[in-house]
């Protein structure tokens, strides 16, 4: 009998790019509440998001998300999230410096 062995393909992990799993508390303002701003992450970014927590009305959002991979891809969007004037806090402290 010839076995054959399968073997789970895992990502890419190259120098530099241990993937790290960050959370954050996103304060949405009332102009970005119907946007898909979570949806756009992960088809901008190679970023895996997960909501914890989600408040979300007409006036504003809040939401607790995880956001899984490269620390660059996660400062990348931190800053995109900032520049649509969503303010970004870290759950935990030392998150992300520098």
């Amino acid at each position: 009998m010839n076995k054959k062995t399968s073997k789970k393909a895992g990502p890419a992990v190259t120098l530099g790019s241990r993937r790290e799993k960050r959370r954050f508390w996103l304060t949405i303002p009332q102009k970005l509440v119907r946007r898909p701003i979570i949806w756009e992450i992960g088809h901008k970014y190679p970023i895996v998001t997960n909501i914890g927590q989600a408040s979300v009305t007409q006036e504003m959002g809040i939401i607790s998300l995880e956001m899984e991979g490269r620390r660059e891809d996660i400062k990348k969007v931190i800053a995109w999230l900032e520049g649509l004037t969503i303010k970004v806090e870290p759950v935990e402290i030392g998150t992300i410096e520098g």
